[in-house]
């Protein structure tokens, strides 16, 4: 492992990470977009606030409960909320962001800049003829580009990633390795994840007296700019009309996206949700881990699915709902603390304690 000067272990490892540094703090501040006091210092590497050395930069989010490891760091600067500058050591300078994780991003990213993309095409790929690739494209090894497939400008694919015949590709886009995408139109700056399936068949059969009959699936995926589509999710294409991503969203690994299914903009979809065809989620809605949601449903603008939710009915706009079947997080948490009294006084919904008897709501006793 790779370690820094005090022994610790090493924040974006060379072996892995691009690197680059060292920085002036006022190149540091500028590039969060934050605020500090003008001072001569060089900070070489990005670090946590547990490990960081007299050399780095750190960050602490705006909670009391890291005010422990703040006032114990040895980072040479530290981004914090205005909130907590005072609590940052004398040792370290304060640069003081609205928002110290946004802030973060962008430093880290001024550290651990993305790998430029290499143009060219490996010899190992199969590319077909038709295919429209700009010259500015990295195609990795083994990697498959379909008849009449579009990639625009500085786009990557990435080593036996599969592109179907037809599939338009816009410009600022990666696909990582062993992806595939087939019947489908994808904007610009997505960012499509290793092993992710796009565009393939949806779930529809018909019930016949001989068995299951396939339903066509001849609609299309639509992912629009700036979405992300995690490791191993799989985006089934409409059966007639079609599947849509909208823009800036956020999917996990391991998700599943029915054929039909619209998905608003900026939404957050969290690894191994579920979501059944012709379902409709309008803008800014957030799906937790493993939530299912039944097929043509429509998740009202900021919804809130909570974790193993069941989703059977519509969910009003800006409300938070969970359990399965999922109910308002109010009423869930009231029946979760009425089953536990219950549990722990021995008494079953509807009796009343009197004179030593267990009187039912029905005027009888219980003697138990």
């Amino acid at each position: 492992m790779t370690t820094g000067a005090d022994g610790s272990a090493l924040a974006g490892d060379p072996r892995f990470f691009r690197r680059s540094g060292p920085y002036t703090l006022a190149a540091v501040v500028d590039a969060a977009e934050a605020e500090a006091p003008p001072r001569r210092l060089m900070l070489y590497q990005v670090a946590p606030l547990a490990t960081a050395t007299p050399r780095d930069v750190s960050f602490c989010i705006n909670s009391r409960k890291h005010l422990g490891a703040l006032a114990g760091t040895r980072a040479a600067a530290v981004i914090v909320h205005p909130d907590m500058k005072d609590c940052v050591p004398e040792t370290a300078v304060a640069i003081v962001a609205a928002d110290p994780l946004v802030g973060w991003t962008k430093v880290a990213a001024l550290f651990h800049p993305a790998p430029p993309v290499t143009p060219g095409i490996h010899p190992s790929a199969i590319v077909a003829a038709t295919a429209q690739i700009h010259a500015s494209v990295e195609i990795g090894p083994l990697a498959v580009i379909g008849e009449n497939v579009v990639i625009g400008p500085r786009g990557r694919v990435g080593a036996l990633a599969v592109i179907g015949p037809g599939v338009v590709i816009g410009v600022d886009v990666r696909i990582g390795p062993h992806a595939t995408l087939s019947h489908a139109l994808i904007g610009d700056r997505v960012y499509i994840y290793p092993g992710a399936r796009i565009g393939q068949e949806g779930f529809g059969f018909a019930i016949t007296p001989d068995g299951f009959r396939s339903v066509p699936q001849l609609g299309r995926v639509m992912i629009e700019d700036d979405v992300e589509v995690g490791a191993n999710t799989t985006v089934d294409r409409g059966a007639l009309e079609d599947t849509i991503l909208g823009a800036g969203t956020r999917i996990d690994n391991l998700v599943q996206i029915g054929h039909n299914v619209r998905i608003g903009r900026a939404c957050v979809i969290v690894a191994q949700a579920g979501i059944s065809g012709s379902t409709i989620l309008e803008d800014h809605v957030v799906l937790a881990a493993q939530a299912g949601l039944a097929d043509h449903l429509r998740i009202g603008v900021g919804a809130r699915v909570g974790a193993k939710a069941g989703v059977m009915a519509d969910v009003p706009a800006r409300s938070d709902v969970i359990g399965s079947p999922a109910q308002p997080v109010k009423a869930f948490f009231r029946e979760v603390a009425m089953i536990r009294r219950w549990v722990r006084t021995g008494h079953r919904p509807g009796q009343r304690i009197e004179s030593g008897a267990n009187t039912n709501s029905d005027g009888s006793e219980d003697h138990g």
